[in-house]
Order: C-alpha cells, then structure tokens, then sequence
C-alpha cells in the first residue's frame, strides 16, 4: 500500500518528532525497508504490540510494504498479547523488550497459515481487546480509508499531528496512516493530554491537529484547552463515541474563536476507522448529527421493524474500506471477502438537509420488565439535565453508573429516569462513581457499568429492636449465621467493616460503649435501653456523637499522607503513626479467645485481603507506567535492600505490613507462644515492644539514623501501638508513653522536628483518649476514609500527577475520591476468593485494617 512503501519520496521532510529527536522520511523509509528484510518475501503473520513508538511504527510499515499480515494488539496488555498468541499462533511477534526497543521473536521462518492474499490487518472490534474475534482488513481498506480521511480533512505535508490515541485502536492508526500518506508529521508521544509536558512538545512542534474520543475532551476541560495558546493549531477531530450536542457545539464555536476547525466524525473497526464526517462550518448548529458518508463511500436506511418514522432504519454503509469480514480463528485467515457492505447495528434519520443522525443502537436496546428500553436514550435524558451516566440493563433492572462530580443525587437520577421511559424506580439502581469506567478507546466499558451499578444497594436505616441490629450485622459482614448471641469479634468482623459498623451502629443506638465489638448483640439491645431510660432530652435528641480515636487517626493520617505527597502542604509523619494504629486494631480483632487454629485461619485469611488487591493494583501500575518491578508485585522490594528511591519504595507500608503479620502468624502458631500471649497479653506485647526496638537501633552505632522504611526498623511502632490495645492500667500506658518519648527521636533524618511529633502525638492520643467528639457528617466522612485507606494510598500515586499542575487541592481530592472507588471493587472481588464459612462475603481486606503509608516523604 502506498502509504507504507512510498515513504522515501518524500525525502528529508521530518515524518517522526520524538522526545528524542525527528526522524526523516528518508530515514524511517530505510529502516522499514531493513526491518521488511529481516521478515523476508514470505508472508508470515506478524502479531505487533503497538505503542506509539518508533520502533513499533517501524515493525508495522515493515510488515505492511512486505505484504505481511500484521496482528496489532495493545503493548500495554500481556494478557490481551498472550490471549492472541495463543489463539492465532502467529509466526513472529514483535514486542519490546525489557529495554523498550521492539524486537523480533521469529517462531517460524514458513507460516503456519494460510493467508489470503487481500489480507493485511487484523484488530479487535471496539471493546474486546482480548477476544478472538478479529477484523480482517485488506491493504485496500487501509489505502481507501488513508485517502479519504486526507482528502476531507485536507491533510497537507506542512501538517504535524500528534498521536494522541493508542495504535491498536483503529481511530489512532488511521490517524498515522492518513499523515504518512500525504508526507505530514507525526508528533509519535504516549502521553496523555492531561499531562503538561504533553502540551510542550505539541507547541515545540508546530502540532497542527489533535484527535480524541469524548475522554480525551473530559481531559481537555479539565487542563484548561480553552485558554491555551496553540498557534499552529489548525484542526481537531473527535470520534470513537457520541460526544454530547452541546459539548460539540461548545468546541465548534471555540474553534471559531481560536482559529481551528472541529470536524465529529462516525466510524467503526470494521469499516476500517471512517464512514462519516460533519463539515466543521455545520457544527455548532448541527451538533446532534453525524453528519455525510466519507468521499468513496455511501450509507442506506434499512427498514426496522417497530420503527415506523420517516427516513429512519438501520444505517447500512458500503464503500472500499469495508472489511473484509471477521476471523475467529486461524482457519478464518484463509478466506477472502465475506462482507459486502456493513450493517453499523445503529439506527439513523436522513434529515432533510441530508445529514444523517443516529437515534439509538440495535444492540443497547433492551427489555426491562417486558418494556423495550433503549439505553442510549437514557444517557441521551439525563445529558439533557447536565448528568453524564452510562447505562445498562437485563430483563430485572436498568443499571445506571453516575459520575458523582455531576452533582446529582441517586433520587433525582432515578426520577428523571422513571419519567423519561416508564419504568417503575424499584427497577433502576443507580450507583455514583468518581470516574465512569472506560475501556483503554476511552469508550464506556458497559460490561463494567453493569457489574457495578447492579451491586448491593444503599443500606437500610439501621433500627433499634434486635432484629434490626442482627439484621444490620448480616448485612455490614455479609453473614448468614447472626443471631442475638453473636458479637462483632465472634463474626470475625475486623478494622475495615468495624468503621462501618461502629458509625452504623452510633446512628441508632447512639453513644457506643468502648467494648461494644465484644459484646453480643442482645447486651447492646439492653446497654441502649438503660442509656435512653437515664439520660437527658438534649441527650436523646442525639446532638452528641464521638468518634474512636484510630478512625480518626487513620482518616487525618490518609489525608496528610496523600496532601503531603501533592503537595498541598508539607505534613509529615503520618504513616508511621498508622503503623501504630495497624498494631492496635490487630490486637483488637486479631487477638481474640478464639481457638489457635481460627485465630491463625482470620489471620492469614487476612493477609491475602490486604496483599492480592496490592499486588493486582502494583501490577496494574507496572503496565500503565514502567516504574515498577517484579520485586514490588511480590511486595519484595524491601527484602533485596534495593536503593532508597521513589519509585520502588512507594508500597513500602504494605510490604511492612504483610511482613509483620506472616511473622506473627507464624509466631502465634506455635502452641507455646499461643498459651504465652493469653496468660499475659500486656508482657507478651510489651516483649514484642522490646524486641522491635533491637531492629531500630544499629548496635555498633546508637547515634546511627537507620532507613525510616525498613519493615524491621519501623516493627516497634506496630508492637507499641499492640501493647496500647493492650494495656488496662494508668501505670502500664505511662510505661508506653515513655517508650514513645524516648525511642522516636532519632528516627528519622535530622531537623524533622515536627515529623517526630506529629508520630509522639498520635500514638500517645490512641494510647490515653479512646474516643474524640464529634458531629454526624464528620463521622461519615471519617468512616470513608478510613475504611478506604488501603485502596486510597494504592491509587493516589498514578491519580494526583494528572491534576497537581493544574490544582493541588483538585488533586487531592480526586485522588482520594478515586481510591474510593477502586476500594469498592476491589473489595467486591477480594470478598468472592476468600469468604469466610458461613458468610456470603466479608467487605473488610484485613483485621488489622489497612492502614497506609508512603514513600520516602511521610
């Protein structure tokens, strides 16, 4: 195809700016000539991790100009790689290697297939990246779709844009192949829009376009686009899903303003990327359409049953970039043209005017109840009341998934819904997030929307009576075994369900007493009678509420942690006084009269809630960033003394943390040591204190300051906070006050005076204040926090870098907003895999409750 084999004609006219250098035409053309050497003249398929980098780019033109079939998967998946691998066997695969650079694995010099001679591309239809199912493209869709897009958008050699949009995805490889048809430059960068230096390579290089999907131009209001300067700046294009009328209106007319041009296009993988375009002079006042076919191409409306309005049917699109048809398997590469035109699955209006819209989807329609529901309408209702949502549905329920940042609340969404389509509330559940989920296009991951917003629905008021409580605790633990002689601590409630429960509680029975997780349920029933018998009628109006002290502190210590790393402010010293708070509730709820066998059971039951969402969020991170290794997904970094540098500490707390309590469990599994702590629960702690501090000291060297996140360095904080759980006189806490005093100084580097006492401070108020007043909506507040701290402190290092340039305090909000979010899934996963006997699921992740830390700065 002409675009990938004439690339030297257009001799040393730049085709590639990197972040390292340009590239010329004639450069790239030699190195894509070498490359089609090394693959040779027999066709072979080639599975290409795509990235937009040089090297990959290379691969892709290499195997394009040499007639070979070219499997394109995303580079950042080893499990969508692995998947295809395995499903289509291909002859070479191209990815990077540990360095970055592409390189060719050659499992076979002949082809194990046999490739249709048309066959070009193949790429996974819009949302199944993993999946099987292919499109087969030929080198004439390629060509076809190429020419097109560069004759409507008038693309010229002086044009540079920038690859804003992954490879893998049709809308970002039309993008290059449509530039390096007419000799334009490519601005080849993986970062994203919301980053700033993103925006300085973009004017440093004369950028003249920028695609993006509907995210892309969320990530665009919040960067501030509209007021920055981009002189050279000619066009925008937007695709990959229906961007809101008024959205595109907006852009249209700020492109006047500015001097650009918004061209909404309509396409689909199958039709190799376009279909359909809106001339930018139609678009601020024809938002809602997708506007005409493509030069080359032309749509019909075929009849639907059920759709009686004038010009309106199913959109049906013919044209040479049609694909050939689809592939599910290695025999599927065999065959020739199978599709002759495209049925979009959308329905659509000719307008007078002859633009086209789409009206709905054949594919989000649904029965709910026996009403048909069309889904996109739905979204479509509530984008007209300013409330960005993604729905989807079964034969029970519609499940409607709202950015919280809308302003909206769950009762006014489930109103607008029932109005607007008729159905009854008790069959919407509406569910608000911090970020609608999006699949790596930037288009809506459904099958994500519905997993979520059909999760459990808001709690009911908690009541009085003990049905009501029992009730309440099978709910918070997800038991089925509750009854009034059941206490929190014999349900094997730990510190993350125990904030729930202890707020939940507080609602209805008020001020609780500060043993109230061993009690059973009827001596709470009766503690709460006697209470509202004796006191007074301010008392009883409930104006008084408290707070425990290590919620509280585990709600301040996130904030500082995450504020601190911003920074919003320079607040240190807050993860190690959480350690102390981890040992505390790991005495609270760990430590009960269970037998040794169930207290080892919770214990290691435990250690996986808290280590198998850290490892699958590390993992995550690692793929997304590069900055991570082995080590850190194995929580193993701190073992092999690596050098003290962010980011390989950053996860330090968590690896603390499961150090400290594999070793106890191992300690408590030896009978005599079991029978030990029993008899003398405040010596047998206190020991530990001892025994943490021969790690804090250097032996040879008192004066010497040891690394502040060694795991064995900081275990005296934890077995502190232990013996403070512990500790049942005056005598025995001032005891462990003067431990405090004497042994934090000196912990960390010098002049870091207020460090030293924000962790004195904070373990000394856990050890001698049990609980601090407070109001309702403080309570609620800290409960979420706290609760969510784990996920908060996981998450918060791949979230704020987006925002802080832009807004700290923003930053910091969504930070914690977002680990929010990513708590309620991850506890939802964790709770299937390891549910206790007699429970449903258990939400917690760990008895000692997660408590966070960080990485060098706090």
């Amino acid at each position: 195809m002409g675009f990938a084999r004439d690339l030297a004609s257009y001799g040393d006219r730049t085709a590639l700016i990197t972040p390292s250098g340009e590239v010329s035409y004639r450069a790239l053309a030699e190195r894509v000539d070498a490359t089609a050497e090394r693959l040779g003249s027999a066709r072979r398929l080639v599975l290409l991790a795509g990235a937009n980098r040089v090297d990959a780019l290379v691969v892709h033109l290499a195997a394009l100009s040499a007639g070979h079939p070219v499997l394109l998967v995303p580079g950042d998946s080893d499990s969508a790689i692995g998947a295809l691998t395995a499903a289509y066997d291909p002859d070479v695969v191209a990815r990077p290697d540990g360095c970055g650079t592409w390189v060719l694995d050659e499992r076979r010099r002949e082809s194990a297939h046999t490739l249709h001679p048309d066959l070009a591309l193949l790429l996974s239809t819009s949302g199944s990246t993993g999946s099987p199912k292919l499109v087969r493209l030929s080198s004439g869709n390629l060509q076809a779709n190429a020419e097109s897009i560069a004759t409507y958008l008038g693309i010229s050699d002086t044009d540079r844009a920038a690859t804003t949009l992954p490879t893998h995805y049709c809308y970002g490889l039309s993008v290059i192949h449509s530039h390096l048809l007419r000799g334009a430059g490519l601005i080849l960068t993986e970062r994203s829009v919301a980053d700033a230096v993103f925006w300085e390579e973009f004017r440093a290089a004369h950028g003249t376009s920028l695609a993006g999907v509907p995210y892309t131009f969320d990530l665009l209001d919040r960067v501030g686009f509209e007021r920055m300067e981009l002189p050279h700046l000619r066009y925008v294009t937007q695709a990959g899903g229906r961007l809101a009328p008024e959205r595109v209106a907006h852009y249209a007319e700020l492109g006047s303003r500015a001097g650009w041009e918004l061209f909404v296009m309509y396409g689909q993988t199958e039709a190799t990327a376009r279909m359909a375009y809106l001339p930018p002079a139609l678009a601020a006042e024809r938002p809602h359409a997708v506007g005409v076919p493509i030069p080359g191409g032309s749509f019909r409306l075929q009849p639907v049953e059920g759709i009686d309005e004038p010009d309106t049917g199913e959109l049906v699109y013919s044209g040479p970039n049609v694909m050939l048809g689809y592939a599910e398997s290695p025999a599927d590469l065999a065959q020739g043209r199978t599709v002759k035109e495209l049925h979009t699955g959308d329905f659509a209006r000719r307008a007078p005017d002859g633009l086209y819209e789409i009206v709905g989807r054949r594919s989000r329609f649904t029965k709910i109840l026996g009403l048909r529901t069309d889904l996109q309408r739905v979204e479509a209702i509530l984008e007209e009341h300013g409330i960005c949502a993604s729905c989807a549905g079964d034969d029970d329920a519609l499940a409607v998934l709202v950015n919280r940042a809308e302003g909206a609340d769950a009762a006014r969404v489930r109103r607008l819904v029932a109005d607007g389509c008729g159905l009854p509330p008790r069959a919407i559940r509406v569910r608000m997030v911090s970020e609608l989920p999006r699949l790596a296009s930037g288009k809506p991951d459904y099958e994500a929307v519905r997993r979520l917003a059909c999760e459990a629905q808001p709690p009911p008021r908690p009541g009085t009576t003990t049905e009501d409580l029992c009730a309440l605790y099978a709910q918070i633990l997800d038991r089925t075994d509750v009854t009034e002689g059941s206490s929190f601590a014999s349900l094997g409630g730990d510190s993350l369900s125990y904030v729930e429960m202890s707020l939940r509680l507080e609602q209805a029975l008020g001020r609780l007493p500060t043993d109230w997780h061993t009690r059973r349920i009827r001596e709470l029933r009766d503690h709460d009678a006697a209470r509202r018998t004796a006191r007074s009628p301010r008392r009883r109006r409930g104006l008084h509420r408290t707070l425990e002290t290590g919620i509280a502190l585990r709600a301040i210590g996130i904030v500082l942690i995450v504020g601190s790393h911003i920074p919003v402010f320079a607040v240190q010293g807050g993860a190690h006084v959480l350690l102390g708070v981890a040992g505390f509730n790991f005495a609270r709820f760990h430590l009960s009269a269970h037998e040794r066998r169930e207290r080892l059971r919770r214990l290691w039951r435990s250690i996986a809630r808290i280590a198998v969402p850290s490892m699958l969020w590390i993992t995550f991170a690692l793929l997304l960033t590069r900055e991570y290794d082995l080590a850190n997904i194995l929580l193993a970094n701190s073992l092999f003394e690596q050098d003290r540098s962010d980011p390989e500490w950053r996860y330090w707390f968590v690896e603390a943390l499961v150090y400290f309590l594999i070793g106890l469990a191992t300690l408590l599994a030896i009978p005599l040591l079991d029978r030990a702590e029993r008899r003398s629960p405040f010596g047998f702690a206190l020991a530990l204190v001892g025994l943490g501090l021969v790690g804090r000291y250097d032996p040879w060297d008192l004066a010497h300051v040891r690394y502040h996140l060694s795991p064995t360095v900081v275990f005296f904080l934890f077995a502190v906070g232990w013996a403070a759980a512990r500790a049942r006189t005056a005598g025995q806490r001032l005891l462990l006050t003067a431990v405090l005093l004497i042994t934090v100084p000196g912990l960390f580097p010098e002049g870091q005076t207020l460090r030293t006492s924000i962790v004195v401070g904070g373990l000394i108020l856990l050890l001698w204040v049990p609980a601090l007043p407070s109001v309702d909506v403080v309570n609620r507040l800290a409960g979420v926090l706290a609760g969510s701290s784990l996920y908060i402190y996981l998450t918060h290092f791949h979230v704020y870098p987006y925002l802080r340039d832009h807004s700290p305090l923003l930053a910091l909000l969504v930070s914690l907003v977002f680990g929010v979010a990513y708590g309620a899934v991850a506890t939802r996963l964790t709770r299937r895999l390891l549910s206790p006997p007699g429970s449903t699921a258990n939400p917690s992740l760990s008895g000692v409750g997660p408590t966070p830390g960080s990485a060098g700065s706090n």
